[in-house]
């Protein structure tokens, strides 16, 4: 099959070229998601790295870079494409796109579907408090997340402290495992396996006010919105508002240790690394 890829970083694009080759398919454009929505300013991350993504393209691989869903239909139309392959990509893709391919879209997404349908699946398990995170690839329709299964695997660990650094790996080989059955189903039109809609929850973004920490929630739930901003990154902490200071807070534990201890609902907890915010 003649696939095109689309995802917003360039490691997922390496780790779906691999799989696409090592299956006998044959990727022969990257789409890169520059936006969080159609028709809006390019993302600063992404003007970032167009440079070394352009670099990190095999040789013979075109890039797209749309600006909007009818703009990336017309494009793609040009290839004749078998199968458009999307991992990560923000923008929820019109009729237009779905229906350019031979064989239409797979979505690669971060949980074991029905649950966590959404924008951010792995946000939201870190913030239940999740042991461990699945992926499903499912074949893309209008309503998100909600297309018929192809394949699933979970028990990823998310581990004490997530981070992408750590996580990306994980979730790569077990792509790179599953792609194969996957495309093999749909090379020979396999239709996949209906979610049952009864079962399904949604993991939409973080509201904003969830940056503030709340003392009267439980300390096992207060280290999980810790957890969670983690793994955003250390510019995306959340606030603790104390009567003497305001802190940004980092890592916390549920033991005793070294740090400020602070009372929540249901006992204490301790954080363990923080910074003083100005003002």
């Amino acid at each position: 099959m003649l696939v095109a890829i689309a995802t917003f970083a360039v490691e997922e694009f390496a780790t779906l070229h691999a799989a696409c080759l090592a299956s006998g398919h044959t990727p022969v454009a990257y789409v890169y998601c520059r936006s969080m929505k159609p028709s809006s300013s390019t993302d600063p991350y992404a003007a970032e790295h167009i440079g070394p993504i352009t670099a990190a393209l095999p040789p013979g691989i075109d890039l797209l870079v749309p600006g909007t869903g009818n703009g990336l239909a017309a494009a793609l139309g040009g290839y004749r494409l078998d199968l458009l392959v999307v991992s990560g990509f923000n923008w929820r893709l019109p009729a237009a796109v779905l229906e350019v391919p031979r064989f239409g879209v797979v979505n690669i997404h971060m949980s074991l579907l029905p649950r966590y349908r959404g924008p951010a699946p792995v946000l939201w398990a870190i913030r239940n408090g999740d042991p461990d995170i699945g992926i499903t690839i499912h074949r893309m329709v209008e309503k998100l997340d909600a297309g018929p299964i192809l394949a699933q695997r979970g028990g990823i660990p998310l581990g004490e402290y997530p981070s992408p650094e750590v996580l990306r790996p994980r979730v790569g080989e077990v792509i790179q495992n599953l792609i194969p059955a996957a495309l093999d189903m749909v090379a020979t039109g396999h239709p996949g396996v209906a979610q049952d809609d009864s079962e399904a929850t949604y993991a939409g973004f973080i509201e904003p006010e969830f940056s503030l920490i709340d003392l009267s929630r439980s300390a096992q739930q207060v280290h999980n919105q810790v957890r969670m901003f983690g793994f955003m990154g250390r510019e995306q902490a959340p606030i603790l508002r104390l009567p003497e200071q305001i802190v940004r807070v980092f890592r916390t534990r549920l033991r005793s240790s070294e740090g400020l201890r602070v009372q929540c609902a249901d006992g204490l907890i301790w954080i363990v690394a923080s910074a003083v915010e100005e003002g």
